[in-house]
């Protein structure tokens, strides 16, 4: 017999539409709809953030908590951080156009969004970076 995994149910199926089918019988549903979010989980485009920092100072060591903080708190692990000293890699803040620092950039998904601060107003950098809110 070929059966096709659950992770790929056939397109329109949902939990309703299975118990019509089969009453009585819940447990498939379950395991339909526990499969369709773990693969929407694991297909979750993840953000690319570019933190660019000048020497550690107070002002990048805060930014840098603060980029870690939101990005736990709103993105869970879903992102990817990279924190970038511009005295030590300058052709890196030139390539990027880095005309302050520090300077927190989404680089996917796209569109490219900046923030510059120490990123310490979270409603302010989660609108900058066209964040949305986890519930």
């Amino acid at each position: 017999m070929n059966r096709k995994p659950l992770q790929d149910p056939p397109q329109g199926l949902n939990q309703a539409s299975n118990h019509a089918q089969n009453p009585g019988k819940s447990e498939p549903s379950k395991t339909a709809k526990t499969a369709k979010t773990a693969k929407t989980a694991e297909t979750a485009e993840p953000y690319i953030l570019k933190l660019y920092i000048a020497g550690m100072t107070p002002l990048s060591l805060r930014s840098i908590e603060n980029a870690k903080r939101i990005c736990e708190e709103h993105l869970a692990d879903r992102y990817q951080l990279e924190v970038i000293d511009i005295r030590q890699q300058p052709q890196l803040a030139k390539g990027a156009q880095i005309t302050a620092a520090p300077t927190l950039i989404r680089e996917m998904p796209l569109p490219l969004r900046r923030v510059v601060g120490d990123l310490s107003d979270t409603q302010h950098v989660l609108l900058g970076l066209d964040l949305k809110r986890r519930k």
